[in-house]
């Protein structure tokens, strides 16, 4: 699957959902969410994948950090990750209307 644009969609996310599982837990998140262009189907070779997560009690930035590059080394693509906490006012309803849990 060296194409991008085969890997950007929830098929692809769903097949590797066990490593993206692991590795959220190894980095303190939970209920791992897709949002943005891949949740809403129009997704294009410019896209980056987003995630939504719920941040476990004492993690901390470097938890995020660490969750974004270990989710894009496995992925081979742009990964962003956004806690629920972090979700700024005036898109938080759309984002949460939006996400698939993974």
């Amino acid at each position: 699957m060296s194409n991008i644009k085969e890997k950007l969609n929830l098929r692809f996310l769903q097949q590797k959902r066990e490593d993206i599982l692991a590795i959220a837990q190894k980095h303190g998140a939970k209920n791992i969410r897709v949002f943005g262009s891949i949740a809403r189907g129009d997704a294009d070779e410019k896209s980056d994948i987003d995630f939504l997560v719920e941040m476990e009690v004492g993690r901390s930035l470097f938890d995020l950090g660490g969750l974004q590059y270990d989710l894009e080394i496995l992925l081979g693509l742009q990964v962003d990750v956004v806690s629920q906490k972090g979700l700024k006012k005036s898109i938080r309803d759309r984002v949460l209307s939006e996400s698939i849990v993974l």
